[in-house]
Formats: structure tokens, C-alpha cells, sequence
């Protein structure tokens, strides 16, 4: 997946993951859309990564 481009978005994917919760980034260059999810069901889960991911779909 796509590095945080800033030390703001990497200490909130710090202390989101702190919290259990997954962050997903567009590997598009430049496009800043990321999708966080916790305690989803392994189908959810997928289909929110094919949203992060799915550059085209956002």
C-alpha cells in the first residue's frame, strides 16, 4: 500500500492501529483517499480495500 505523505497522517495511522483499526491507502500517486475499518467481517473487509484501492471507483 501507499506510504502517508506527512508525519500527521503517519502518527493518526499509528494510533489508529493502537486501536485496532486498519488503514487502507490508494496506491495512486498523489490521491490522498484512505478507507479505516475495525471488527469487520472478512468479506467487508475486502470489499472496503477494493474501494481504497479501486482508484477508478473514487
Amino acid at each position: 500500500m501507499n506510504q502517508p505523505e506527512t508525519l500527521t497522517e503517519r502518527v493518526a495511522d499509528a494510533l489508529a492501529l493502537l486501536a485496532g483499526t486498519r488503514t487502507i491507502r490508494c496506491p495512486h500517486p498523489g490521491c490522498r483517499v484512505s478507507v479505516r475499518y475495525r471488527r469487520v467481517a472478512p468479506g467487508e473487509a475486502k470489499r472496503l480495500t477494493g474501494l481504497a484501492i479501486g482508484h477508478a471507483r473514487h
